[in-house]
């Protein structure tokens, strides 16, 4: 899968009192650009990440312990992985 785009998983992780977050999203990250990952439903997501959910046409990830949420849209013909927000647990709900 292709990220779009690490950058703003930075810039999340280089906000004052957000970085704790780096570890995590950078795990997530080098899990899903991994060549052997393909994602081809929301079936083969769920299955990697039981956590994750879908949320309209987006698909939201728990992420350091279920202390952040990462949402994305991911585009499965494409192969792509859309970066939309990252934010605390607190904030999403």
């Amino acid at each position: 899968m292709r990220v779009i785009s690490k950058a703003r998983l930075r810039a999340f992780w280089e906000q004052p009192g957000h970085e704790d977050a780096e570890g995590p999203l950078r795990a997530w990250h080098t899990h899903v650009i991994n060549k052997t990952v393909s994602w081809q439903s929301w079936g083969d997501v769920k299955a990697e990440f039981g956590s994750a959910s879908p949320v309209g046409n987006c698909v939201v990830f728990n992420i350091g312990g279920n202390k952040y949420r990462l949402v994305t849209r991911i585009l499965y013909p494409s192969q792509k992985v859309f970066i939309l927000k990252v934010m605390p647990h607190a904030e999403y709900d």
